[in-house]
């Protein structure tokens, strides 16, 4: 299972402390050896300030209570720089710690600004030193101080490349918290700015949206309307030609949250051209297990897929588990996707099969014909199915459903389409880049 863990293409996409819940997640599914993540560890945390925390690593990693030279000259080093940061943000950190002076505020930032620095003597300097302590409190990991202070520092920034940092570390020190609704209202603000705001460069924008589609998936994944929240996001156009483009990876938290979503979307259709169109960069049990389905009609194949879908799921921290007060618990997420999956197939299997022996579909769903017979009964009501049972014969009757040719049309125009885009987005980058590099 190793070979589908995702984790080496996702992480280059993360703030690196997003990264040490995915090795947390890989070392209690014991998918490596844990000396290999203990070492990942410990290489992640040398480029970060949490000192304390690549000690204690470092003692369980080679079984000793010593600690080398260099870690101690770190962590006097972070201390002082700490002291050094909070010195330089005190005033304005004072300021914002009185309540009664705080009311002074008004929405208006450029009253406030000026305020500071008549009353207070608080001026860009001291403003600009809190971005600074909030960062250093946040490579600490100290994320609750680090997310206050960053909420506070861009309601006074005038900088939005800074802001739009400052929000950026805000979103990933909610998450790290598992504050999950107000890290999706952080989402939603990064995103209104990345598809807004005006780029030096295309793709700095590209690679805004690839960097937000990863970090979105700790909130999705755990959040009671995710399923539908991240289609709405991935599957928009600009998202969708993100990720076929620079992260095809993507695609499995997509096909999943296709599967797993009760409300079969109109989406779903074109998803299935995408997922067939992009086979050749980027496929896993999951997306092999659509192309199975409604691509080649090759239902014992997809059968197969379900079983390794089913570990893919339960090793992949977004699907697999979900991160509660410190432990991983399994969600319900494996159970719905097999019962959806076995949905998809069996309707698949009506629409293409004129007459259905019902004792060869109860032996596969490992029902007896009673059973089979009343789930079929369901499956044709729920899924609008033109169909009717012949309990003499005992098989399902499928009537000919001819496909509208304007419909078809449509499609295939659609299809070309999306194609074009693509294709203009990827030359218009190519030639970008070949400029910058000419330059």
């Amino acid at each position: 299972m190793a070979t589908y863990d995702l984790t080496p293409r996702i992480a280059p996409n993360l703030d690196r402390h997003l990264v040490f819940p995915l090795l947390e997640f890989l070392q209690e599914s014991q998918l490596y050896p844990d000396e290999q993540i203990l070492k990942a560890k410990i290489e992640l945390l040398n480029k970060t300030n949490m000192v304390d925390y690549a000690m204690d690593i470092h003692k369980s990693l080679y079984r000793t209570e010593e600690v080398p030279q260099d870690m101690i000259d770190r962590r006097a080093e972070v201390v002082a720089r700490l002291k050094a940061l909070e010195e330089a943000a005190a005033p304005l950190v004072e300021f914002l710690q009185n309540a009664s002076a705080v009311q002074e505020l008004r929405a208006d930032k450029q009253y406030n600004l000026q305020m500071l620095h008549d009353r207070y003597q608080i001026g860009q300097e001291q403003i600009e030193a809190l971005y600074q302590y909030a960062k250093f409190q946040f490579e600490c990991g100290n994320y609750s101080g680090a997310a206050d202070y960053l909420y506070q520092y861009r309601g006074l920034c005038n900088n939005s490349e800074r802001s739009m940092s400052a929000l950026w570390g805000k979103m990933a020190a909610e998450i790290l918290m598992q504050n999950w609704d107000i890290a999706l209202e952080e989402l939603n603000r990064l995103k209104e700015i990345i598809d807004s705001k005006s780029f030096s460069s295309p793709l700095n924008q590209v690679q805004s949206r690839i960097w937000l589609m990863h970090w979105s998936l700790f909130i999705f994944f755990n959040n009671d309307n995710g399923r539908t929240q991240i289609i709405d996001l991935f599957n928009q156009d600009k998202y969708l030609n993100a990720i076929q483009t620079n992260a095809p990876h993507l695609l499995r938290y997509l096909a999943t949250a296709f599967i797993v979503n009760k409300r079969r979307r109109p989406q779903f259709k074109d998803f299935i051209k995408v997922i067939q169109q992009e086979q050749h960069s980027y496929k896993d049990p999951i997306t092999e297990f659509l192309a199975c389905v409604y691509v080649n009609y090759d239902f014992d194949e997809a059968q197969k897929k379900m079983k390794e879908c089913e570990e893919v799921i339960l090793n992949d921290p977004f699907l697999g588990k979900r991160l509660e007060d410190g432990n991983f618990s399994i969600v319900l997420l494996r159970e719905e996707f097999l019962e959806n999956a076995r949905l998809f197939i069996f309707e698949t299997y009506c629409r293409i099969h004129q007459r259905i022996d019902i004792g060869v579909l109860a032996e596969k769903l490992n029902l007896n014909f009673e059973e089979a017979e009343r789930w079929i009964v369901n499956l044709i009501r729920n899924s609008k199915l033109d169909a009717k049972i012949d309990s003499e014969s005992g098989t399902v009757i499928m009537e000919p459903n001819h496909p509208n040719v304007y419909e078809q049309l449509i499609d295939h125009t659609k299809a070309l389409s999306g194609r074009t885009s693509k294709s203009v987005s990827q030359i218009l980058e190519h030639a970008h880049a070949h400029a910058q590099a000419a330059r």
